[in-house]
């Protein structure tokens, strides 16, 4: 719990662990004994067959926002099914009051399917200002987290990866088909070329993880949802690397951004994803 003369870093200091656990906890109490024993009442469609809810996301992201809410009394959680619920509480993220941004299960098309390439995605951020973020595929068992100014981990250990290795394609994941309007593809064709390596990303959180660890180059994204970029955003700068919209400007959490836009692994790389990105 904060403490009323506390700052957020202090908080971090004191309880970024917890929020670790938290995490963990969810998962295994909400998540994890519905993994491969779904059942056809729980799941639902949102917006289309390729908008997936299910009864893991839901109660996962209920059990998050009381468990943040009592480590940091006074904030507020921005989640993904409570703003399907009610958009208007996604405006949170203009004020001044400490936000948790919430992805209960970030990859529910992958969790649906008993594909382990899913996570939970946490991040706190204040003021349009990312602070720390958790990101946990629960069904490997890999914890990365990041606070800001202290580096990016992945279960422990430091993220650092550097450069893409000279004369290599780049390897870029790129907005699935599925969730991509006509003029975003449009814009994403521009990555077809030599010397570049594009495929369709699985979850959002797990894409920004690979290239905070250097098996991915780059990502080439045309949505803005928070709860998908803000944990892996910060994890991918932590680690040394850039996030850059096509305005040549980092995406911001809040919106209003020039889609698409990229992460990367260092700046170079950043910025010729967002130079091959074709204009509408």
């Amino acid at each position: 719990m904060i403490e009323d003369t506390e700052t957020i870093d202090e908080f971090l200091a004191r309880h970024a662990a917890d929020v670790q656990e938290a995490v963990r906890k969810a998962a295994a109490a909400e998540i994890m004994p519905r993994f491969r024993r779904l059942a056809a009442h729980e799941v639902d469609q949102k917006n289309g067959p390729h908008d997936l809810v299910t009864d893991a996301d839901r109660n996962a992201e209920l059990y998050l926002t009381e468990a943040l809410g009592a480590l940091l009394p006074g904030s507020i959680v921005v989640g993904e099914e409570a703003v399907h619920a009610n958009p208007a509480s996604y405006e949170a993220l203009q004020g001044d009051t400490p936000v948790w941004i919430v992805d209960p299960v970030d990859g529910t098309r992958q969790f649906v399917h008993g594909d382990p390439g899913f996570c939970t995605l946490v991040a706190l951020a204040q003021r349009g200002v990312l602070l720390a973020s958790w990101t946990y595929a629960p069904a490997l068992d890999r914890m990365a987290t990041a606070v800001r100014g202290q580096g990016a981990f992945l279960d422990g250990e430091r993220l650092r990866p550097g450069p893409p290795e000279p004369g290599r394609d780049l390897r870029v994941a790129t907005s699935h088909p599925d969730y991509t309007t006509d003029d975003q593809k449009q814009a994403l064709l521009g990555l077809w070329t030599e010397g570049v390596a594009p495929r369709a990303c699985g979850s959002a959180g797990l894409e920004y993880l690979a290239v905070a660890r250097g098996e991915s180059d780059a990502t080439a994204f045309s949505w803005e949802a928070a709860w998908d970029h803000a944990a892996g955003l910060l994890l991918v700068e932590e680690a040394g690397g850039v996030h850059l919209t096509r305005a040549g400007e980092p995406f911001r959490v809040t919106g209003h951004n020039t889609l698409p836009f990229t992460a990367a692994r260092d700046e170079a790389t950043a910025r010729r994803v967002i130079g091959l990105l074709r204009t509408q």
